[in-house]
């Protein structure tokens, strides 16, 4: 009996060795393939578009994000990817404290307390400390003035000034005395207001009320490959270059422009200055110096003089002339600002094209913007 049981644990012990034993699975966290995943490339990237669209959750740390989370990257081979933010906090892991996906985007989160400064200078009497703004938005005055800027474009105090003077010009246009206007725009002294009145408008207060009344424009009209050109400018400098096929439509189109003013066609003298434009259109590689009077808001005044920095020849998007000016996300405001410029060739709105290279639209017809586009690019070559 003995004997038997030895030899049955010998058999036993025997077979056990030989068997084909396989270790136990390991347990994946995230599927093999992630990082050949086109999503993946998205994460990496940290792209702010699919912020909404797309959340991944990370084993080794036991949180969940958002694309643009701007943690470490992880080892693709510890995450593991959501179409809904449902399915991520399925996982039991914890919402990442640095990109808050549950909660709006920083993106959104900033710019809602931009706005909400923006409508504080907006609705102030007097223009509102930077430690105000700041504390109104529970941010330090550091912060909130990097914040602002990257959103806007313009700093908080330059903000106010625009406002200001929109405020001073719509008072003028209704009609309200210049006093009136000087202090619902919220300036307390007189000697303030004139010494930012010309900045701010482009000539006296009392002219600009009565539309450029005793405002002198002079003006006279070219010819090129592009058509008609009119060239207008006042006492500063150039105020107007219009483009068109019809010379009766383009000072038509000056009046409007200049209602009360009075427009003057100058003589050869002035016309030599329409000759330089017509010149700088046929053959770009001159170059085009002139004194301009440039008459916007604070924000299209920095557009326009982004555009003046552009290369002949050099096309540029939307978005990198927002980028240029420290307003990434005002590609937009860029776009309203090209469309209002009022000076054609001399401010090169007619280089800026959309992301994609595509031609979008021009004041004065996109077929000229095509033209002026590839008879630079002729020049360049």
């Amino acid at each position: 009996m003995w004997i038997q049981g030895t030899v049955d644990l010998e058999r036993i012990r025997v077979e056990t060795m030989n068997m084909n034993i396989r270790p136990a699975p390991t347990l994946r966290t995230s599927h093999p393939l992630v990082a050949d995943d086109p999503r993946w490339a998205r994460i990496v990237t940290r792209d702010k578009s699919a912020d909404g669209q797309l959340w991944y959750s990370v084993s080794t740390t036991g949180v969940y994000c958002r694309p643009s989370c701007p943690s470490r990257t992880a080892n693709p081979k510890n995450v593991t990817l959501h179409e809904t933010i449902e399915s991520a906090r399925a996982t039991g892991f914890r919402a990442c404290r640095r990109c808050n996906p549950d909660g709006p985007t920083l993106e959104r989160e900033k710019a809602a307390l931009v706005a909400k400064a923006c409508r504080i200078i907006e609705d102030s009497e007097e223009e509102p400390s930077l430690e105000d703004l700041a504390a109104a938005v529970d941010r330090s005055p550091s912060y909130f003035h990097r914040m602002f800027k990257a959103s806007t474009g313009l700093t908080p105090k330059a903000y106010a000034v625009g406002q200001r003077a929109k405020k001073v010009r719509e008072g003028l246009e209704t009609g309200t005395s210049v006093t009136e206007a000087m202090y619902d725009a919220g300036f307390n002294s007189s000697g303030r207001f004139y010494e930012k009145s010309n900045g701010m408008l482009g000539m006296k207060p009392t002219q600009y009320r009565d539309g450029g009344t005793n405002e002198d424009i002079k003006f006279a009209v070219g010819q090129s490959y592009l058509g008609a050109i009119l060239v207008a400018s006042s006492t500063k400098g150039v105020a107007s270059i219009l483009l068109g096929d019809d010379p009766d439509a383009l000072l038509r189109d000056l009046q409007d422009r200049f209602p009360k003013a009075r427009l003057i066609g100058m003589d050869r003298d002035y016309e030599a200055l329409v000759a330089k434009v017509c010149g700088f259109v046929e053959n770009p590689g001159i170059g085009l110096d002139l004194p301009l009077d440039v008459r916007g808001t604070a924000f299209q005044r920095r557009v326009w003089q982004a555009l003046q920095e552009v290369p002949v020849s050099e096309r540029i998007s939307y978005s990198e002339i927002a980028r240029r000016i420290g307003a990434p996300s005002a590609s937009r405001a860029v776009a309203g600002a090209c469309a209002a410029n009022n000076i054609a060739v001399a401010i090169p709105c007619h280089r800026v094209v959309r992301n994609d290279g595509a031609i979008s639209g021009y004041a004065w017809g996109v077929d000229r913007k095509r033209a002026l586009l590839d008879r630079e690019a002729l020049d360049a070559a």
